[in-house]
This record gives structure tokens, sequence and C-alpha cells, in this order.
């Protein structure tokens, strides 16, 4: 596991895959996990070539590790799996794909996308969804597009989950519906937190449930 991006998103993927395997065995065993949590400030910068450097560093101090998979548990470092995959010789479990299938698995062909600017702008999660899943997805529009990006670097990343954000957002998915959204991909790992217990317009796919989940089956050999 590579976490960090943010340490709050980390403990949720902790805490979910191993109370998956937990119950799956009794609550005899639990997986066994190795975590690099990196700093976030290597995100913040925002240069790629220095996230792409870090990220296949840590991916093969894991693989050295004896690790068998890698999961990161945030959406927007997804954005190195491309480069860093080739060089490594264990899978990347996308969050991308453990939504596409769930997404898949309820007939959904149209989501919106809530994210950082480069998740909501790249292509390693619309484009995988659009190329393996015949999935179109939908980012807000306007100077939304600029605010779902602050709102998520500026509040959620730092633990900071407010009632203005979650406004925000909750219109953002208004929106999505009106323009015919099966449903919303909350496509930051701090998101599912914001929206705990929250009812909205349209279903939420949270990714950070949906990859939790994939890691635990691959642990449990469901994968």
């Amino acid at each position: 596991m590579i976490g960090g991006t943010s340490w709050h998103a980390t403990v949720e993927y902790y805490k979910s895959i191993n109370k998956i395997v937990g119950e799956a065995h009794d609550n005899m065993e639990s997986p066994p996990l190795i975590i690099y949590s990196i700093n976030i400030e290597v995100m913040r910068a925002g240069d790629k070539d220095r996230i792409k450097k870090t990220y296949l560093e840590v991916s093969q101090k894991l693989e050295a590790a004896g690790a068998e998979a890698i999961v990161i548990c945030a959406n927007t470092p997804h954005l190195v799996c491309e480069t860093v995959q080739p060089q490594i010789g264990v899978p990347f479990l996308h969050i991308a794909r453990a939504t596409g299938d769930e997404a898949k698995r309820k007939g959904m062909k149209k989501l919106g996308l809530l994210g950082t600017l480069p998740t909501m702008k790249g292509d390693f999660i619309s484009g995988l969804l659009k190329r393996e899943y015949g999935i179109e997805v939908l980012v807000p529009q306007g100077n939304a597009f600029q605010t779902a990006h602050d709102f998520i670097s500026k509040e959620l990343t730092r633990g900071i989950f407010s009632e203005k954000a979650e406004k925000f957002y909750t219109e953002q998915i208004d929106v999505f519906a009106d323009n015919g959204a099966d449903g919303v991909i909350l496509g930051c790992t701090e998101l599912p937190i914001l929206f705990r217990d929250i009812k909205t317009a349209l279903p939420l796919l949270s990714t950070t449930d949906l990859h939790a989940e994939m890691a635990a089956n691959f642990v449990l050999g469901n994968s």
C-alpha cells in the first residue's frame, strides 16, 4: 500500500481491508500488508516527473519487500501507473477498474466525476472507464471545475470537512443528475468521508471503499 496522500484516506483503506479480510476468516486472521506512507508535499508540489520518480522508487521498494500487488491509496497518484507499471514486476490494483466493475454491475453508463484537477482532466480515470467499460464521464463546468479541486487540496486532504464543501459538492451532484448521469464517482479518497451518512440525488461510487474491497479480494484470492 502506498499511502500518505492523504493519511486520512490511508487509514480508511487500512481499516476496510482488515475488516473485510478479518470477517472472511471469522476475525481469526488479518491480511499481510506493507504500508509506505509518502510525504503529501510530493503531490502538492505538482511536479509530475518527481511524482512518477517517487512512486517508481516506492513501488520497487515494496516489490523488493515481498509485495505481490500494489494499491495506491488515492485517486490522483494513479497518473503514474502507465509509466511505472512496465518498470515493476507486480500489478497495480487500479482504482478505476474497481470503480468500473461496480458501475458495470449496476448498469451505469454515464457518471459524474468529482476530484482534483489532474483526476478530472487526466485520462487515467475517465479514459480507462471509456475504453474498458464504455462509460461516459462528466466533470464540473465553469468555475466549479477549479472549486472542486480547491476544496480537496485546501480542506479535505488536510482533514477539514466543512458544511460549505458538502453544499458545493451536493450541488454539483444535482447538476450531474440534470445532465443524465446514472451516478457519481467520488474521485477523491477523502470525499466518501465528507459524504458519510449524507443523502444525494444520485448513487455515489466511493472509490475508497471499492478500491479497498478490490485489495481485500486480492488478499483473499477472489480477484
